[in-house]
């Protein structure tokens, strides 16, 4: 997917809020990482955006810096390595001399029924989600957060709220990050470090968003309490509210932002077949 800027972005806090500030989003490249990215630059905030494909970071750090006139390091590095994670902090510490927010956004996803998944691919989704925000968290943590206080930002979901079919995988990914949060809040808070969750519904103009039946969205929309699915600009304007001191008292906690979606959507292995397009036929052949 070809990522964009935003177009017309409306302030909702000053626009010099985070001046001096630097955040580390991982998976900043691409979807509402990059565009979390591109809210925090548009608030003075210096950012290093990590994932693996560097190639595809050093475009998004250069779409990022053209749209708003603030500084985006890219750095390659795969949260599922430690080394990798260990030699990418040291890389954001060494250019800007500090990290104030740490946005962890990696993750992998895909549809699946639980008894098709193979042992390696609940392993990878395992690793990138949940191990990924560890040892990115951890070393942050380490290497600048404990000794000067600061934000931790684990993007999740709703997946894992009603037990969703074909998402066992990321389903219990995000839930074990959900307890990682509130557990480092507890532990990390004496340091002055708030970690927080935000989990996003169903958002528009994401792979995720395609893969999980972007395109037969429309019916679900009408049962959304507020109407619609959510847009990429909500989720990054959520981080900037969370990461502000106007959420100092927030920490342990993961905010949902996804309209109510999560309280209405309907939810059964049937239906989500449909949105695969393979219907009960598919249904019936994915328990063989």
């Amino acid at each position: 997917m070809d990522e964009k800027t935003l177009t017309n972005y409306g302030y909702k806090f000053r626009p010099d809020l985070l001046s001096g500030k630097v955040a580390f989003v991982t998976g900043g490249g691409s979807g509402i990482c990059f565009t979390i990215a591109e809210v925090l630059m548009r608030h003075k905030c210096k950012v290093a955006i990590a994932s693996r494909n560097f190639e595809k970071l050093k475009i998004a750090a250069e779409k990022l810096v053209a749209a708003t006139g603030g500084e985006c390091l890219p750095i390659q590095m795969d949260v599922r390595k430690p080394q990798d994670v260990l030699r990418g902090v040291d890389e954001c510490l060494s250019h800007y001399n500090r990290i104030d927010y740490l946005i962890n956004g990696a993750a992998g996803n895909f549809l699946c029924p639980a008894v098709s998944l193979s042992f390696n691919a609940f392993k990878t989704v395992m690793e990138i989600d949940t191990m990924g925000t560890f040892n990115v968290s951890k070393t942050v943590y380490e290497k600048y957060l404990r000794d000067h206080g600061g934000v931790i930002i684990n993007i999740t979901a709703t997946l894992q709220l009603n037990g969703m079919a074909l998402q066992a995988h990321a389903g219990a990914a995000k839930a074990a990050i959900d307890a990682l949060t509130r557990h480092l809040a507890v532990e990390w808070g004496p340091n002055q470090v708030r970690v927080v969750g935000l989990a996003p519904g169903p958002i528009k103009g994401t792979v995720g968003f395609d893969k999980l039946g972007g395109n037969q969205m429309k019916d679900h929309e009408r049962i959304i309490p507020i109407g619609r699915c959510g847009e990429k600009v909500e989720i990054a304007d959520s981080v900037l509210f969370l990461v502000s001191d106007a959420a100092s008292l927030i920490t342990g906690e993961t905010i949902i932002a996804d309209g109510g979606s999560w309280l209405s959507a309907p939810n059964s292995m049937a239906l989500m077949m449909d949105r695969l397009g393979g219907g009960r036929n598919s249904l019936k052949k994915s328990k063989l």
